[in-house]
């Protein structure tokens, strides 16, 4: 246990920590404005040691805009040291542009990286950081599924991820190293997921935090055997997790002894919707995102999701069902994780669209049989049990589903363009109907695990656009405000 006594000698540590922030540039400026509160509060402290860092997946996709913004927020901030994580690694097409604005070190220690690549000489596998004369050792880790979070495509050729066992490994290498220099203040930027932070924190010994993400936790406090651990000699670590899309950022305040042991220890979950966006930075990110236009008004909207990769959700059933409206098509199917946000009341311009699809992956329209829809349908159900919820469920434009609370489809309809309900076998769907479907080209690839999706000889069209454009199109032709509600269309019920 954790000794609350303070001692005179201790050294008091104050982080402001962030994670998965995936693009959401309106909490960023809320951030802002959280991140310059904590410097006021504690900018006459002088007994206490600051540092702010980032576990990754602040940037998201290859829109070159959006990863601009991420990068100025984090610069803004004052983030010193980063982990990379898979969504950094997202942006293969603009890499070597945005590469040269990151103001701070970019931490993966469990991967290696191909010289000709433009990560090879940004990325380092830790870094030491002095404050008021005490040294810290900070070290990154990039997801070892990186591969199944990210498109296929030159990344495959230039990073090579570290399993499990390499990865600890690789970890202790670099604790060693700093112990060897008398550093016993030390720090995981942790991309690699809740499950896998626990075992690191038992398995290794010298770490004392692990600032994590990757799963989208949030933890609260410090609890023991929740994100109170011991290393393998005994030593407490504490793990943090600020959930995921900007919606929280931490503050871990901390007293070390002079042998570098955690002897008190405060974790503080922050509420960006609690601040206002810092008007300096709105007024930069809107002058980056260009002239804003206002596409249609939302008149009524359910609250936010819960749990975001498993829950029905009315906003996606809209996206998806302007996609199946623009594009004509028989059925609409969107990956759950490519929705970032939600509407509200109000109008609908620019900058709100690219919060809730800050992807942009293109859309492709492919012919897929019945069974082929089906068995995607099962394999995305699956999250419901997977290790965190990964990859989520498909939400659809005409098809309705029924599933249990341990990933089981119990019924399928289709639902024709006339409104008519048409049940599926999903037992025996058959292999001679086809659907002429929408989905975006990240599953229509074959990534996440959706192997079977990947039907190159059946692409009807690869459109040049995202679900945003079509979005925009039927929005600009409906001349009352939107009223976006559950319809019912995916059902969850306990087994």
């Amino acid at each position: 246990m954790i000794n609350p006594v303070n001692q005179p000698n201790n050294i008091k540590t104050s982080i402001f920590y962030i994670n998965d922030y995936h693009g959401k540039s309106i909490n960023m400026e809320r951030t802002v404005t959280a991140s310059n509160a904590f410097d006021v509060r504690n900018k006459n402290k002088k007994d206490v040691d600051t540092l702010k860092l980032s576990s990754g997946d602040i940037m998201i996709g290859e829109d070159f805009k959006t990863n601009q913004l991420a990068v100025m927020f984090q610069n803004t901030i004052g983030i010193t040291s980063s982990a990379i994580g898979n969504h950094e690694y997202d942006m293969q097409s603009n890499v070597k542009s945005i590469l040269p604005e990151v103001k701070y070190n970019l931490l993966a220690s469990n991967v290696k990286i191909n010289p000709r690549s433009a990560w090879y000489r940004k990325t380092l596998p830790s870094t030491i950081e002095i404050k008021n004369g005490h040294t810290y050792g900070i070290i990154g880790t990039s997801p070892i599924d990186l591969y199944k979070r990210s498109k296929e495509g030159s990344l495959q050729k230039e990073i090579t991820v570290d399993k499990v066992k390499e990865t600890v490994t690789d970890i202790q290498t670099e604790v060693n190293k700093f112990q060897e220099q008398g550093i016993n203040k030390i720090i995981l930027l942790s991309h690699l997921g809740y499950t896998l932070d626990k075992i690191i924190a038992n398995q290794t010994q010298g770490i004392d935090v692990i600032l994590g993400g990757h799963s989208h936790d949030l933890l609260f406090d410090v609890k023991e055997g929740e994100n109170l651990f011991y290393s393998k000699s005994g030593e407490p670590v504490i793990i943090t997790q600020g959930g995921r899309d900007g919606k929280n950022f931490g503050i871990l305040n901390l007293e070390f002894d002079k042998n570098g042991t955690i002897k008190k220890v405060q974790n503080n979950i922050g509420y960006t919707k609690n601040f206002n966006r810092n008007a300096p930075i709105k007024y930069i990110f809107d002058k980056i995102f260009g002239s804003r236009e206002t596409y249609g008004h939302i008149n009524s909207a359910p609250a936010p999701l819960t749990h975001d990769l498993i829950e029905p959700n009315p906003h996606a059933y809209f996206i998806a069902d302007c996609v199946r409206k623009d594009l004509d098509a028989d059925i609409v199917i969107l990956p759950s994780s490519n929705i970032r946000g939600y509407f509200e009341k109000g109008k609908i311009d620019t900058r709100i669209l690219a919060d809730i699809l800050p992807f942009r992956n293109k859309l492709y329209e492919v012919n897929y049989s019945e069974k082929e829809i089906v068995d995607a349908i099962k394999l995305a159900a699956k999250s419901f049990t997977n290790i965190a919820n990964k990859p989520g469920i498909f939400y659809t434009s005409g098809l309705k589903y029924t599933v249990t609370t341990n990933g089981q489809i119990k019924s399928i309809s289709f639902i024709n363009k006339k409104g008519h309900e048409i049940p599926i076998d999903v037992n025996n769907p058959r292999t001679d109907k086809y659907y002429k479907t929408v989905l975006n080209d990240y599953c229509a690839q074959g990534n996440d695990g959706f192997k079977e999706l990947n039907k190159p000889s059946r692409v009807l069209n690869k459109y040049d656009f995202d679900a945003t454009n079509c979005v925009k199109n039927i929005l600009k032709n409906t001349s009352e405000p939107v009223n976006i509600q559950d319809d019912g269309r995916i059902k969850v019920i306990s087994e």
